[in-house]
């Protein structure tokens, strides 16, 4: 463990610090890419070819995680107590649509990939909270178009929301940790390569089995996240004193 108070660190999560949650994962066997088609629901040509269909995908998974059984789990709130007891600071990149890591009290996060409780006017780009229905009915309260609102998240095919933010946090960074993600989705995947280019940078895999990049990290664990996380995070405020 190279980490020490002084020195800031960048933490990367992806689906796997949500399933303990309850949340499905996209790339497991029986995640939801293995029972939806992306083409059908996650790119801006499906959503323009059916876009009742898409909000009937989105509305459902916005229904589940507003309905009250979806809580952030310990490894959220173990990540939010670092961020409250780091000096130097802590940065959670997430690729997670879901508001888990907010719940749980993390304040200084990046949500590369969108968030489902928002939603987006495609025609002036407009964000505004969306905890209820999206539909094809829907006016855009500052253009008022008709018909424009969509979930604001990344679909295939569009960039990733606030990289240059991110390119200074892991610039700035010391440690980088990435928790729960696969490790095949770019460029999340290549966060570990570009910190290990820079001297003095220690690199952590929390995840519950190895990543496809898991030999580019120097320290790796691997275990559920409600578990590793916590036992993580006590570890690195245990060795600050």
């Amino acid at each position: 463990m190279t980490a020490n108070a002084g020195r800031r660190i960048v933490v990367l999560t992806g689906a796997g610090i949500s399933k303990e949650s309850g949340l499905s994962t996209f790339r497991d066997a029986d995640g939801i890419w293995a029972k939806v088609r992306i083409e059908d629901v996650a790119t801006p040509d499906a959503f323009a070819r059916d876009p009742e269909g898409v909000h009937r995908f989105y509305n459902a998974r916005r229904r589940r995680l507003v309905g009250g059984a979806i809580q952030p789990n310990a490894a959220h709130v173990a990540l939010a107590r670092l961020e409250g007891a780091w000096p130097a600071g802590v940065t959670v990149v997430t690729q997670n649509i879901d508001d888990l890591h907010e719940r749980a009290g993390s304040r200084n996060l990046i949500h590369m990939h969108g968030e489902i409780l928002k939603a987006r006017c495609s025609a002036c780009g407009v964000v505004v909270a969306c905890t209820d229905a999206l539909g094809t009915d829907e006016r855009c309260r500052e253009c008022g178009i008709k018909g424009a609102m969509r979930p604001h998240v990344v679909w295939f095919g569009e960039m990733p929301l606030e990289l240059e933010r991110i390119d200074a946090a892991l610039d700035a960074c010391a440690t980088f940790v990435s928790i729960g993600t696969s490790g095949n989705v770019y460029p999340a995947a290549g966060f570990v390569d570009r910190i290990r280019s820079r001297d003095n940078v220690h690199a952590v895999e929390l995840n519950l089995e190895p990543s496809e990049g898991a030999g580019h990290f120097d320290e790796t664990v691997y275990g559920p996240a409600t578990e590793v996380v916590p036992a993580f995070v006590a570890r690195l405020l245990g060795a600050r004193g």
